[in-house]
């Protein structure tokens, strides 16, 4: 049977409140930086953020992972380090980090100005740790292709989808800010079945229709 897809043209938030825990599912997501919702300011971003990043991991069920792909950003000239806001709201809903990864999003030495040239890929889990006995990549070289200027690499999503395969008892990946669809479609290549939120219906659209070829 084919996997499936379905998107959500809604608010990520109230829907994850509605759904409670993501019965047989893993969670893959990149959370919206300061840009994206201006008027919150700084101050009410870092807090919505870490908000939002405890509830997608309050959603995640004891089998499953929470995998976070983050992309340091500057605001008024100094960076902010958006790995550290992820671990900060796991530790409040007592989730444990199983790896930290970095991914190159552009080829190692290329400079950069606003937004890293590397992105952090975070995966959190409760109680036993799963793979921890094998030998892992920490650097991704190459992030893959990107459907759209901020998305999340193929390559990089097809890391942390195949973890979720390999290290998990879960088959549906869930990305509550799916944006473009890349985890989505991602996912869907390699047999899993995916469920996508985006609060614009152009996003949706798109979210729908991307397909990617491993």
């Amino acid at each position: 049977m084919a996997p499936t897809r379905i998107v959500h043209n809604a608010d990520a938030i109230a829907w994850l409140r509605a759904q409670g825990k993501l019965v047989g599912a893993s969670v893959i997501t990149s959370l919206p930086d300061v840009s994206e919702l201006p008027r919150l300011g700084l101050d009410g971003w870092r807090r919505w953020f870490e908000a939002a990043a405890a509830l997608v991991m309050a959603c995640t069920v004891d089998e499953g992972v929470a995998i976070f792909f983050q992309s340091d950003i500057q605001h008024g000239g100094f960076w902010i380090d958006k790995g550290a806001l992820v671990s900060r709201a796991a530790e409040r809903s007592g989730m444990s980090c199983l790896f930290h990864k970095i991914v190159c999003r552009k080829p190692p030495g290329t400079s950069s100005f606003g937004r890293a040239s590397y992105a952090h890929m975070l995966g959190f889990a409760r109680g036993q740790a799963r793979g921890h006995r094998r030998a892992r990549v920490d650097v991704l070289p190459d992030g893959g292709f990107l459907p759209g200027p901020k998305s999340m690499g193929a390559k990089a999503c097809a890391d942390a989808c195949l973890f979720v395969k390999s290290e998990t008892t879960t088959r549906t990946v869930v990305d509550p800010f799916c944006g473009w669809g890349t985890v989505l479609a991602v996912a869907n290549a390699l047999g899993l079945d995916a469920v996508g939120v985006d609060i614009a219906p152009r996003m949706c659209r798109r979210a729908r229709k991307l397909q990617i070829e491993l």
